[in-house]
């Protein structure tokens, strides 16, 4: 695997029960922090990993019935710290980011895309075929907000499907098959159903060590080590059999892989930027 300059960021959060996110967890709000990443390629430039909230979010859940997403997970969002902006003053403008890799298609994944027109989307065509067609409570209930995409979201869609098959090996655990981005091994797409239809996480290597960013395949590091699933009253969860198949085998990939960073999107124990919040 080529090496890639990892960042995780942030451009806010949602409060939500902790005991909701893992068993045994405490019946009170914590921040549920809405990770991205940008990732630097040694050859493809600026690469994003989801896109956070951003104001688009704020804008598209402003009006029936889409305020009741932020009803259930109530958001705050940090001004001028939506991923366009923080890329910008890291020197990565909006056209320079050539590839965005989107987990699933959730609000709180895809707020920002329409800020990166430049850019392939990378995502699994599963994902997409779940929500397109529905009615609007039927996207909604899928945690989809269809006005966050880019009117030529089908265009721009490099479909996860349809790139190389990686057959991984015995030293990954139940990682069987992962798809290949860009074709030269070094971000592969690894999937993680329960969540959401076609979720995907993304494995490669980073300067300290491999890493999966793991979507939403498990909501906080604690969850993968104990391999304590979520609540079943959690309405954020497609498939809960599926979703807990996943987990567990994120905590078996932990007990064998312990050199390899796992990072959910969502857990408070990231290290994000900005430091702030």
């Amino acid at each position: 695997m080529r090496t890639i300059e990892l960042q995780l960021l942030s451009d806010g959060w949602c409060m939500q029960l902790e005991a909701f996110a893992l068993r045994g967890g405490r019946w009170r709000p914590v921040r549920f922090f809405s990770m991205f990443a940008l990732l630097r390629h040694p050859t493809a430039g600026a690469v994003l990993f989801d896109t956070g909230y951003s104001p688009h979010f704020l804008k598209a859940t402003a009006r029936w019935p889409w305020g009741l997403y932020r009803a259930v997970t109530p958001v705050t969002l940090e001004t001028g710290w939506s991923a366009v902006e923080q890329l910008d003053r890291a020197g990565v403008p909006p056209a320079e980011v050539r590839h965005v890799f989107v987990s699933h298609l959730h609000a709180d994944h895809v707020g920002g895309l329409r800020d990166f027109p430049h850019a392939a989307i990378h995502v699994a065509r599963e994902a997409w075929q779940d929500v397109a067609g529905r009615t609007a409570f039927g996207q909604l209930r899928r945690a989809f907000v269809p006005s966050l995409l880019p009117d030529d979201f089908q265009a721009r869609a490099q479909w996860l499907e349809e790139k190389p098959v990686v057959t991984l090996g015995p030293a990954w655990a139940g990682l069987h098959q992962a798809r290949d981005l860009l074709g030269d091994s070094s971000l592969l797409a690894v999937p993680l159903p329960g969540h959401a239809a076609g979720q995907h996480g993304l494995l490669f290597q980073s300067r300290q060590g491999p890493v999966l960013l793991a979507a939403d395949g498990a909501w906080m590091r604690r969850a993968v080590r104990e391999n304590a699933p979520p609540h079943p009253l959690t309405c954020l969860i497609q498939n809960l059999p599926q979703t807990r198949a996943t987990l567990q085998m994120l905590h078996e990939l932990h007990r064998h892989r312990p050199d390899l960073e796992i990072v959910p999107s969502h857990c408070p124990e990231n290290k994000l930027a900005p430091s702030g919040l």
